[in-house]
């Protein structure tokens, strides 16, 4: 791509998101492969991509990680790591059961919402989990209980339909990377419903997705075009292009970086806001913004709404 000459340049204002890319469970995942790979070489078998990055998971293929799908896919004499989503209770019991070699990078914030549920269902509750089917965390959450101990709660259309066999022993766990908006809408059907279902102890949906869907709506509404880095599987990154529409976008896009920016939309808008979800790392931030220098006069300001500091312990054998 030739760089636009400065005598025919128009000007753009690019708001840049903060908090936006990588969380500390993020971080803690990726460092769990490298480590593993620095320690017992390659290859590393990952169930699962370890983050939902393309851009991640080729940069740890170049090094020597081998990502599958399901643990039958991994020999019984090389390490294999758990993705930071979480697995369910059978994966792990499964790898014990043939001797294997395991790691767990499930994100400590999804381990506390299991063992959410299983007090829950200690205590006697029925679980109701807010969440989108088929997504891994979902499937690691829901995998942590026998068969029937949770239901999936998609929408506020489910939680106005779902019949309890007991309606006073209900408790309400969710997935980590939703909508704070839709999701207190779905909580609210069913505290209406249920007034006495009990709900988590603290927030289940991340700091970090909470925080991020905080920034882009704190500057969506000035902006003509919203531009979120992030791959198509990443759930936090999906929700972050449907608050900025929400919270008053002009229009709202998901990209993987600057390989996939559409000039036509970004030559249409003024004001350009910028963020990325918790599983891009700044690089390809970076990369946006220089891709939109080489065509325009970019007037960048980032809207900070806090900082994070959250940090999350490897596992003891990866410790320097």
């Amino acid at each position: 791509m030739q760089p636009v000459p400065a005598n025919d340049r128009l000007t753009k204002t690019v708001l840049l998101a903060a908090p936006r890319g990588f969380c500390a469970g993020v971080d803690r995942a990726i460092q769990i492969v490298e480590r593993t790979l620095e320690k017992y070489g390659a290859p590393v078998f990952v169930r699962h991509e370890i983050v939902h990055n393309t851009h991640v998971v080729s940069r740890l293929e170049n090094m020597g990680a081998v990502f599958v799908e399901e643990l039958d896919e991994c020999p019984d004499d090389r390490p294999v790591v758990f993705s930071a989503h979480g697995v369910p209770k059978s994966v792990p019991a499964a790898a014990q059961a043939r001797e294997m070699h395991f790691l767990d990078a499930t994100c400590p914030l999804v381990s506390k919402v299991h063992v959410e549920a299983e007090k829950h269902q200690r205590d006697g509750r029925h679980i109701l989990l807010i969440g989108h089917a088929g997504h891994p965390e979902v499937i690691g959450t829901m995998g942590q209980l026998p068969e029937g101990a949770m239901t999936l709660i998609e929408d506020e259309n489910d939680a106005a339909n779902y019949q309890a066999t007991d309606v006073d022993n209900l408790a309400l766990v969710t997935q980590t990377t939703l909508s704070v908006d839709d999701t207190k809408g779905i909580i609210k059907v069913l505290q209406g419903r249920f007034p006495t279902i009990a709900l988590p102890y603290k927030e289940d949906i991340c700091y970090a997705t909470t925080n991020r869907q905080a920034a882009v709506k704190e500057i969506a509404e000035k902006c003509d075009l919203f531009m979120v880095i992030g791959s198509q599987t990443s759930s936090n990154s999906k929700r972050l292009v449907e608050v900025a529409v929400k919270a008053g976008a002009g229009g709202a896009m998901l990209i993987s970086g600057a390989e996939t920016l559409d000039w036509a939309l970004i030559e249409g808008a003024n004001t350009i806001g910028l963020s990325a979800g918790a599983s891009a790392p700044e690089y390809l931030t970076d990369g946006v913004i220089a891709a939109l220098r080489s065509r325009y006069d970019v007037e960048l300001t980032e809207v900070r709404v806090t900082d994070e500091n959250i940090k999350f312990h490897l596992p003891r054998e990866l410790r320097a």
